[in-house]
């Protein structure tokens, strides 16, 4: 590693206030103290089978939805869509350090939507929103997640009568090729990349960081990953005692330097 451990708050705080443009990019880990599961953890989703012996990957898949669409929905509903869930301080954290101009962007891989309920502007959704829905017909009429209601199982398009899937990526269907550009776009123009809450574990998705060309790459994971060899700074604790330190150092420690530039 090429920068101090002793202080990671110190170090980040640093690196963010003389970044030209740094990138945060976060995996489940972010939304745990928001109260929505880490997938792959041990009490994780997917670490579960339904009694029908049918895997979470087939219930969450475009092949469910088309084939069984009340088996998918009444699954995607009760493990997917968290309407009480609030940001946390990293999501806070986050939004903050962009609107002082310490940070460019927020690539998550998470559809709960919080880093806009947070006030962050430039998000980049890898897997969708849960906040956004679309009807399947050929108009794609946009519904928000507040406009579906509970009943029918199926939500149905008023205008046309066609299902209203959500827009989030389900197993069998492609990344979204312009956020993929714009997220590889954003890594490729970064000083300063934080990861955080991901194992790196869950592809394309992860394989992104590949475009960062810079040197100053920060890991925040309770857990090693396949990318903490090639990281700069390595910090094994939750993301959420981390961001929120960094933006009260940066923003708030009366320091006029480190405020925004």
């Amino acid at each position: 590693m090429t920068a101090n451990t002793s202080d990671p708050i110190k170090t980040l705080t640093d690196w963010l206030s003389s970044a030209h443009s740094a990138v945060f990019f976060g995996g489940a880990g972010v939304s745990t103290a928001s109260g929505i599961p880490d997938f792959r953890s041990a009490a994780g989703l997917y670490s579960a089978q339904q009694g029908n012996g049918r895997s979470p990957e087939y219930m969450l898949s475009h092949d469910c939805l088309v084939d069984e669409p009340e088996e998918f929905f009444e699954f995607y509903r009760a493990n997917l869509v968290h309407p009480d869930a609030k940001p946390n301080r990293t999501h806070t954290g986050l939004a903050e350090l962009e609107a002082a101009g310490h940070l460019a962007a927020v690539i998550t891989q998470n559809i709960d939507g919080l880093h806009q309920k947070a006030g962050s502007k430039t998000v980049y959704e890898l897997h969708g929103s849960v906040e956004r829905n679309h009807c399947l017909g050929r108009a794609h009429h946009f519904y928000s997640l507040s406009e579906i209601p509970a009943r029918p199982v199926v939500p149905i398009c008023p205008q046309c009568g066609a299902i209203v899937r959500p827009d989030v990526v389900l197993y069998g269907e492609a990344l979204d090729t312009a956020t993929v550009e714009a997220s590889i776009d954003a890594i490729n123009r970064a000083d300063v990349l934080i990861v955080g809450g991901t194992s790196l574990a869950v592809y394309p998705a992860a394989g992104l960081l590949q475009y960062y060309p810079g040197r100053r790459l920060a890991l925040i994971n309770l857990t090693r990953t396949p990318m903490d060899s090639q990281a700069d700074l390595v910090i094994h604790k939750p993301v959420d005692q981390i961001i929120g330190t960094v933006s009260d150092r940066l923003l708030h420690s009366g320091d006029p330097a480190a405020k925004g530039r």
